[in-house]
């Protein structure tokens, strides 16, 4: 319950059904999200964030806004994070305030349009993707980002940018294919 009240979701917000209630099928009660989970589980991924900078309080409040991150494994988070603070050289509390920075996958967003956003600068065409056009370019869809950055430069220059993009994005996770996967299916 103390976690519940230190979201600082309002009761008659449209967000506390999501922070506080999962809709059940029929003929069961309902229950807490924050219940269903374990505290242990709880206390793991608010230490995984507080790793990055964040208090208890913002990681709460971030709970309360984005529920959803409880749903995120420790490790997807820990790399977006990783990704977001090195590699994009933003600032921590960015993802306090755009919580889709941890939901999108690595490998298949966020990697390629920032090594795209490297070649633009290497290449000096413009547009460049900088500063709040690169939060903003993250959450277009692959099309309309291709076409924003990519297909409005001269056929050879964009043949040679949509080539490295794919490329950019066919690079999987280091070790992924060694991975032993131990379930198939349903997950019990």
């Amino acid at each position: 319950m103390d976690y519940i009240c230190r979201t600082n979701v309002p009761p008659d917000s449209k967000m506390y059904k999501y922070v506080v209630t999962v809709t059940p099928p029929p003929r069961i009660t309902q229950v807490t999200l924050i219940a269903i989970s374990h505290l242990k589980i709880i206390r793991e991924k608010m230490v995984n964030l507080e790793k990055c900078g964040f208090s208890d309080d913002e990681v709460l409040q971030l709970f309360g806004r984005s529920p959803l991150v409880l749903m995120l494994s420790v490790d997807k988070v820990q790399r977006n994070m990783t990704f977001d603070l090195s590699m994009m050289k933003l600032p921590a509390k960015v993802v306090l305030d755009r919580p889709f920075l941890l939901f999108y996958n690595l490998e298949a967003v966020l990697k390629p349009r920032v090594l795209l956003e490297e070649k633009l600068q290497d290449m000096d065409l413009v547009p460049q993707i900088k500063g709040p056009l690169m939060l903003r370019a993250l959450r277009m869809t692959d099309k309309r980002f291709v076409g924003a950055f990519v297909g409005c430069h001269q056929e050879d220059f964009a043949n040679e940018l949509m080539e490295y993009y794919t490329n950019a994005k066919g690079v999987g996770r280091l070790a992924e294919s060694s991975k032993k996967h131990l379930h198939k299916g349903f997950p019990f």
